[in-house]
C-alpha cells in the first residue's frame, strides 16, 4: 500500500490539489513547495519552504504538468517566489525516490539521469492521455463558440493528426454536426479515419485540403501550419493548436495574415482542473503501489 508514504509535491495549479485530496485518502503524508500562498488547509499536507527542509525520506517528487523549465524553475499559481528544483535535491532523496512530471523536459531528464533517480512522464502514458482527450475536445469546443459568428453545426473542421487527442476531438466535433476531416500519415490511420465516418486525407497534403476550413485543430507537436500552407488558408479561419508549447503553427506569420491561431496547450487543466487533476491522482495512486513480486523471484 501506498500508505505512509512521503509526497513531495513541487509547485503546480488547481489540480495538484485534487492529488493531495486523493493521495491523503490513500494514508500518504505530503510536503508542499512552492504553496505558501494557498490560503485553503489541505488535510496530511504540509507547506514547505526547501531551503529549509530536506528530501532525505521523500518517496516521490510530483511536479506540475509543465515539468521543470529549462531554467530550473517550477511553475506555480500559488507563490509569488521563484521555485526551483536542482540536482542537489534529488540527491538528497533515497534511492529509490520517483520523480513525476506531466511532461518531460530535457533539463529534466538530465537532472534525473545525473541523480539517478527515476522519472515517470505521465503524459507519455496512454491512460493519461486518453482521459486528458476528453477535457481537452471540450476545451476547445468552448474555444471555436467563443472565437468564431457560426455554429459548430455544419461548419468545416480539419482535425490534423491522429493520435490520443486528435481522436476524441474529431469525434467530439462530428457529433455536433461538424463535417470534419482528419489529416494523418499512416495507411492505417488514414483507413481509420474513414472507417470512424471522417473525411482522410494525408498531412503532406494539407494545404489543399485546408483551402476551405471554417475551424483548423492542430493537434501535431511540429510545425504543421507554416507560412506555405497558411497561405493556403482562408483569412477567417479559426486555427486551435492544442500541441505541446510552441505549437505546431507559425503564430508570427498567421497574424501578419490576419488570421486568427490560439495555441491552447493544457486545456484540462483551464477548463476542467477538478476532473483534470482526478486523472493525475488516480493514475498516481496505481503508480506508487508497490509492485507484486513476480512468482519464483524475489523482492530486491
Amino acid at each position: 500500500m501506498s500508505a505512509g508514504k512521503h509526497i513531495a509535491l513541487y509547485g503546480g495549479d488547481a489540480r495538484q490539489l485534487e492529488v493531495v485530496r486523493r493521495l491523503h485518502e490513500n494514508g500518504c503524508r505530503m510536503s508542499l513547495f512552492g504553496y505558501d500562498q494557498l490560503d485553503v488547509t489541505l488535510a496530511g499536507a504540509t507547506k514547505r519552504d526547501i531551503k529549509e527542509f530536506s528530501l532525505s525520506d521523500v518517496d516521490a517528487i510530483i511536479l506540475p504538468v509543465s515539468g521543470l523549465q529549462k531554467d530550473g524553475t517550477v511553475e506555480t499559481i500559488f507563490s509569488d517566489g521563484p521555485l526551483t528544483l536542482t540536482k542537489e535535491h534529488i540527491e538528497q532523496t533515497p534511492n529509490h525516490c520517483q520523480v513525476f512530471t506531466g511532461i518531460a523536459s530535457e533539463k529534466l531528464k538530465t537532472l534525473c539521469k545525473e541523480a539517478g533517480r527515476q522519472l515517470v512522464p505521465l503524459f507519455d502514458r496512454d491512460d493519461v492521455a486518453i482521459y486528458n482527450s476528453i477535457p481537452t475536445a471540450e476545451g476547445t469546443v468552448m474555444m471555436v463558440i467563443q472565437h468564431t459568428d457560426q455554429t459548430i453545426h455544419s461548419a468545416k473542421v480539419a482535425v490534423l493528426g491522429w493520435g490520443r487527442t486528435g481522436i476524441t476531438v474529431a469525434r467530439t466535433f462530428r457529433s455536433l454536426g461538424a463535417d470534419v476531416r482528419c489529416a494523418a500519415r499512416s495507411s492505417a490511420h488514414l483507413a481509420r479515419i474513414e472507417e470512424s465516418g471522417h473525411k482522410p486525407f494525408h498531412i503532406d497534403d494539407r494545404a489543399a485540403y485546408l483551402q476551405d476550413v471554417d475551424v483548423c485543430i492542430n493537434t501535431i507537436p511540429s510545425l504543421i501550419l507554416s507560412k506555405d500552407v497558411l497561405d493556403s488558408m482562408p483569412e477567417n479561419v479559426l486555427i486551435v493548436d492544442l500541441a505541446s508549447k510552441p505549437g505546431g503553427t507559425d503564430f508570427k506569420y498567421a497574424e501578419e495574415k490576419g488570421i486568427k491561431a490560439l495555441l491552447a496547450p493544457g486545456l484540462p487543466g483551464i477548463v476542467a482542473p477538478k476532473t483534470a487533476g482526478q486523472i493525475l491522482a488516480k493514475v498516481l495512486s496505481q503508480l506508487l503501489e508497490p509492485k507484486p513480486p513476480v512468482k519464483g523471484e524475489e523482492r530486491l
